[in-house]
């Protein structure tokens, strides 16, 4: 089975931080999913966490079935 594009991630937030976010996202353009994943990717990258790209992970998932 190919790899889904995207997945859901459910949160509660506070009301005041909800509406921040949003409020960011509309300065960016952006959509509050899209504005939270950028946030998340700019937090990862400034402590040094690496996020593989999605065709990596599927290729680790294919190697692990195959070793088995």
């Amino acid at each position: 089975m190919p790899p889904r594009k995207t997945t859901t991630l459910n949160l509660r937030v506070e009301p005041n931080i909800k509406e921040a976010i949003q409020m960011a996202a509309q300065r960016d353009q952006r959509s509050v999913a899209n504005m939270i994943e950028v946030l998340i990717r700019q937090h990862c990258e400034q402590v040094g966490i690496v996020i593989p790209d999605q065709g990596q992970l599927f290729n680790d998932i294919v190697q692990d079935n195959a070793d088995e």
